[in-house]
């Protein structure tokens, strides 16, 4: 126990100092959150670009194909995030909908919109990334590198007939379900919305739910993972 706490001490050290980062510029979050929630965003929104909504469903939903040893699948399971992702981002970059339903009720000329710290052009389309939506982009890089450890540990062992304990499973019990997390809070941090609001609390505990039926689905096929269980942390 002693050496896995050393092991995971690094990655818990950066994913703190990665989770303190909004501490140091509250005044830059809050202003992005406000805008966002009261809708005064709105004049600078990307909208009707059908093209970058469908890409991005594609992209995203790529990562929701599960490809478990551990369990049958569950199609069912994934149509709460499912539904997420696609109003989100038709939100983002086709109809703005609860952005347009805030801004109804709480736009001010006043307001002063966040400074991008990140612009670039993609298929036509110029986007712009303020200091809270850049944080939340990199959220989601790291919650989809695991996500992909995840199904590259599991493919490399995928004629293994035990449980698969080797690569990332080595630091967490349920890297991929933690890498699914870390997106949905990456999304909701750039895009922080009454849509992903809503949407975010219960997806994470869907999520938290799905890890805890599936141990002990395990656990009734298999007694090698109690051990398994004591030694690696549920998810860092």
């Amino acid at each position: 126990m002693k050496m896995l706490r050393n092991k995971n001490l690094i990655p818990r050290v950066l994913l703190l100092l990665i989770a303190l980062v909004p501490l140091f510029y509250i005044k830059e979050f809050y202003q992005h959150f406000y805008v966002y929630l009261t809708g005064n965003i709105f004049t600078s929104v990307i909208t009707k670009q059908w093209h970058i909504v469908f890409l991005s469903i594609l992209l995203f939903l790529a990562f929701l194909i599960p490809l478990s040893y551990r369990r049958k699948v569950n199609w069912a399971e994934y149509s709460l995030v499912t539904a997420f992702f696609v109003s989100l981002f038709v939100e983002m970059y086709g109809i703005p909908l609860t952005i347009l339903l805030s801004s109804k009720y709480f736009f001010s000329a006043d307001v002063n919109l966040p400074n991008n710290v990140v612009e670039f052009n993609f298929l036509g389309v110029g986007f712009g990334m303020d200091l809270a939506m850049t944080y939340g982009a990199v959220l989601i890089f790291i919650g989809a590198l695991l996500v992909m450890a995840g199904w590259i540990t599991l493919y490399i062992n995928i004629k293994k007939q035990s449980l698969v304990t080797n690569g990332i499973y080595s630091y967490s019990r349920h890297p991929q379900y933690f890498g699914f997390i870390l997106i949905i809070i990456g999304w909701f941090i750039g895009w922080p919305t009454i849509l992903s609001l809503g949407f975010a609390p219960l997806l994470i505990y869907k999520y938290v739910r799905v890890c805890k039926t599936e141990e002990k689905e395990i656990l009734d096929r298999t007694s090698e993972y109690q051990g398994y269980r004591n030694r690696i942390p549920f998810f860092i």
